[in-house]
């Protein structure tokens, strides 16, 4: 396309169902006009409805702040435990933001725990053969990119990504057995800097730790790749209406494959993360890496069909995991309740994004009968 447009070719700008002028179209029966005077409102139980799938997860982690900050004082509300949540996040964060720019594109990568164990082992068998620190970190990166470029390519010859990914799962859980001898690659201290080390530390404060400052970086670096450039936009525009985007002149596929390598070397730098936080590097690649992902992501509102979504939702999701399991260990909860609390919220999700679907649905169609009924 060689226009700079790069809004969805599914969803109205919201000026263009408004109509052309203020006095309407006579119908020449006492000046009486068939379209009504300026835009017309939303029904309010429609907006809050939105409200509730675009901004509940900011309420939803607001609440659970103020509920442990009573129930888990004085150890919860301190600036020590909020660097605590935050690095807890971290991970899950990462893997979170990887897997919903693949559900916003349209496609749910279910590969990216193979992945990063892929990219772990790369980067600990460098390491412990004596390769500079920053080649190895940027050969377990490039796996990730090739990983997502082929799952990429296969999934643009029709098949289902959904297979294909699970597949290209069980090929790199193998291939990390391969490349790893079936054993762990320990002491790998060289990454101490993006994990265990922790910055800016003065007096009683311990400081804020590696892992926290990449996530920042990738959620700032993502937002903006997704909001302010034509690249980003047109991944979104894929995953809402790839027909409509091929039609406008747009290579859909090439954005689509783009989703997938962004998700898979997010995968990379998960696992990588993950590495540095232990200091040792293993094939084992743990499928809880997708659940506590997919939770993250639900949380947010986004559909899985694609086309809508926000990193910084996701940002959030994973902050209300992190939230959830340490105010019940400050409780002295059983760590195991935060899995079931996980798997609650996932499913609970997904019941609320349906019913607020299907609610904003019925009421637009209430409003519009009332419309055409005056």
């Amino acid at each position: 396309m060689t226009g700079t447009s790069t809004s969805r070719p599914d969803v109205p700008t919201g000026d263009e169902n408004e109509p052309a002028g203020d006095e309407g179209e006579s119908t020449g029966d006492g000046g009486r006009s068939t379209h009504p005077r300026g835009p017309q409102q939303l029904p309010r139980t429609v907006s809050a409805l939105v409200f509730l799938r675009d901004q509940g997860v900011f309420v939803i982690w607001g609440l659970l702040i103020v509920v442990f900050a009573f129930i888990g004082r004085p150890y919860f509300f301190t600036v020590t435990n909020a660097v605590l949540v935050a690095n807890a996040a971290a991970i899950t964060a990462i893997f979170a933001a990887g897997v919903g720019i693949g559900v916003m594109t349209g496609s749910l990568d279910l590969s990216l725990p193979g992945t990063a164990a892929v990219a772990s082992c790369v980067c600990g068998r460098l390491l412990t053969h004596g390769s500079p620190t920053w080649l190895s970190l940027l050969a377990g990166l490039a796996c990730g990119v090739v990983v997502g470029l082929l799952n990429g390519l296969i999934v643009l010859r029709g098949f289902n990504p959904v297979i294909v990914t699970i597949g290209a799962f069980s090929v790199l859980s193998g291939l990390a057995a391969v490349i790893a001898d079936g054993d762990n690659f320990p002491g790998l201290s060289q990454l101490k800097f993006m994990g265990t080390h922790h910055y800016f530390a003065t007096g009683d404060f311990t400081g804020i730790p590696g892992p926290v400052f990449i996530v920042a970086a990738v959620y700032i670096v993502g937002y903006l790749f997704l909001t302010r450039t034509r690249g980003g936009l047109r991944v979104m525009a894929v995953g809402a209406n790839a027909e409509a985007v091929r039609r406008a002149g747009i290579n859909s596929g090439a954005y689509r494959v783009l989703g997938f390598v962004v998700s898979g070397t997010l995968a990379a730098l998960g696992g990588l993360v993950s590495t540095a936080t232990v200091t040792q590097a293993g094939p084992s690649a743990d499928p809880s890496i997708i659940f506590s992902s997919l939770t993250a992501v639900s949380l947010t509102g986004i559909v899985l069909s694609g086309g809508r979504g926000s990193l910084p939702r996701i940002l959030v999701g994973s902050l209300i995991l992190a939230t959830i399991s340490n105010g019940l260990i400050i409780r002295g909860v059983q760590p195991y309740w935060s899995t079931v609390c996980t798997g609650a919220l996932l499913i609970g999700s997904l019941f609320l994004e349906r019913a607020v679907q299907n609610g904003v649905a019925s009421r637009l169609m209430d409003a519009n009968l009332s419309a055409h009924q005056k």
